[in-house]
């Protein structure tokens, strides 16, 4: 297994496969709550002009693709507008006493592991990778989880992910969390 950033078109389409099944959707209720779900659908023409600016950590097993962790900058903000109320959210919060305006900060754009993969230390992996990554570049991670999603809210309290403030949308109940490597 290995962590690395994605290099071909053909790993964005397997990006693409993965979260096609794994969507709210398409998964049951059940499966929902124990495994956990994403809930934006990119499209292949998002995802390369997401990459052109950042590209996403991916983790790979041979040829397949075990799971993936899509990195968003501010600046592509505008490329899937279904997410700009969060990022207007976003532009009004604070972190530590600071505006979070005034960190150098990324969104994580969705994280999924495949349903072979999970338990294996894969979730750990990508985020890893994305801080090796980007640490650099950036001060902060930031996301979004649907507060009813109990395994992903406890990956990220596991990597380190903090709460910052919970909301509700006419869609569901959000806790918005920051990952600090400042």
């Amino acid at each position: 297994m290995r962590t690395t950033l994605v290099t071909a078109p053909a790993e964005l389409e397997q990006v693409l496969t993965l979260q096609r099944e794994n969507l709210r959707g398409h998964v049951s209720p059940e499966e929902a709550l124990e495994q956990g779900f994403v809930t934006v659908a990119h499209t292949l023409d998002t995802l390369e002009r997401m990459h052109a600016v950042a590209p996403s950590i991916i983790a790979r097993d041979g040829e397949r693709l075990a799971g993936y962790a899509l990195v968003m900058p501010v600046e592509t903000r505008a490329f899937i507008p279904i997410l700009e109320p969060m990022f207007q959210l976003f532009d009004t919060l604070s972190w530590k006493g600071k505006p979070l305006g005034d960190y150098r900060y990324y969104v994580m754009g969705q994280v999924c592991v495949a349903r072979d993969y999970r338990g294996q230390g894969i979730f750990d992996a990508l985020y890893r990778e994305h801080r090796a990554s980007y640490a650099d570049r950036y001060e902060l991670c930031l996301t979004e989880i649907a507060s009813r999603n109990t395994r992903s809210m406890r990956a990220h309290a596991r990597v380190g992910f903090q709460p910052v403030t919970t909301y509700r949308d006419d869609t569901d109940e959000w806790v918005v969390v920051a990952w600090d490597w400042s």
